[in-house]
């Protein structure tokens, strides 16, 4: 018998049997659901591994600026709060039926490197969209800015940094200047 027939069998064997389990829709994919404990810790561990090589290179600009930090707090009511929460903030609904549950980012502190990789690439099956097939660089850059200052506001600074930034019309939510409102976009 040849050396390399056993090696074949068991591969072949292997992907037979995970063909037909895909197929019989044994894994519940529900979102209700929570996944294995070992599918979690290889999705994870994809997921971190991936963005930390995507975005290793990435040059992070200036982001103390107070105009880009106002901003990107226009942006984040309109297009992250739902998801991401703010400071002082209860979960809300949509929170609630997402899994993975996005991290509450008045709560964490995320390298800016990363962040802004997420939010312009976005990440599959999740509710995480990729903003930057609507919105430019620097609108990223300027939420990227204000949510490295999120876990250090109160509610209270929340509130008016962001109603500042509405008023203000310092959004270009789906860009256009002025249109951050507190819908969901995604």
């Amino acid at each position: 018998m040849k050396q390399w027939l056993i090696p074949v069998t068991v591969f072949a064997g292997i992907a037979a049997v995970g063909v037909a389990y895909i197929y019989a829709g044994i894994y519940d994919i529900a979102a209700d659901k929570p996944h294995w404990p070992i599918t979690t810790k290889i999705l994870e561990t994809l997921r971190q591994r991936s963005i930390e090589i995507r975005a290793a290179d990435i040059e992070v600009p200036e982001l103390e600026t107070p105009r880009l930090v106002l901003q990107g707090a226009g942006e984040y009511a309109a297009m992250c709060r739902g998801c991401h929460l703010a400071p002082g903030a209860e979960e809300s609904a949509i929170r609630l039926g997402l899994y993975p549950k996005p991290p509450d980012l008045s709560e964490v502190r995320i390298d800016p490197k990363l962040a802004f990789w997420v939010i312009k690439h976005g990440i599959k099956m999740t509710g995480m969209p990729a903003w930057g097939r609507s919105h430019d660089d620097d609108t990223l850059w300027a939420i990227v800015a204000f949510i490295r200052k999120l876990p250090e506001m109160t509610p209270q600074e929340y509130q008016d940094i962001t109603a500042k930034a509405q008023a203000g019309e310092e959004t270009t939510h789906m860009g256009t200047p002025g249109n951050a409102q507190d819908g969901h976009t995604h």
